[in-house]
């Protein structure tokens, strides 16, 4: 066997261990240009609600047995939608002395969240933030948290600008 022949093996390996390191770099820089977003399920991140999610089910729970709440916007427009929340207990009676915050959000990136905080506050227990102006059209996730008292619950909604349709999750 000529020593010529004996010497591809050595190359070719080396070469396939230097395109395999390129490789690996490469896709480590492509993938530092695309962060992954921090899910953020219940107004928190991901860690919180895994370590507090039997809790926040509870509390769920025990507010579901006082307080019933209802999503009053009828859709949402990307130009002036005004976010409300009707909340009654559970004779019917408006409640009127509840916190809400609510965040809006984009299921892919944090970089339009808006957070309404303040609303005003009918005596027939609705809840109305002011108006806001959607960046973008498509696809947002309306995340509130109602406190009543000691009582809290986390009421998460999926809407689409261009879809009437909301659903609750």
């Amino acid at each position: 066997m000529s020593k010529t022949k004996a010497m591809r093996w050595p190359y070719g390996i080396a070469l396939s261990f230097v395109l395999v390191v390129a490789l690996i770099i490469a896709t480590i820089m492509v993938a530092s240009d695309n962060k992954v977003e921090d899910a953020d399920l219940y107004m928190h991140n991901y860690h919180y609600t895994d370590a507090n999610a039997n809790e926040i089910i509870m509390a769920q729970i025990a507010f579901n047995k006082k307080y019933t709440i209802e999503f009053a916007t009828p859709g949402l427009d990307p130009k002036g939608t005004v976010i409300a929340y009707r909340l009654t207990d559970k004779l019917g009676n408006p409640v009127t002395d509840a916190s809400v915050e609510v965040v809006l959000t984009r299921p892919n990136t944090h970089a339009y969240d808006m957070t309404l905080t303040k609303p005003t506050i009918g005596v027939d227990g609705l809840y109305e933030f002011a108006p806001v102006t959607l960046p973008v059209e498509g696809r947002w996730d309306i995340m509130a948290k109602v406190t009543v008292g000691a009582n809290y619950r986390y009421y998460n909604l999926k809407t689409d600008t261009r879809n009437s349709n909301v659903s609750e999750y």
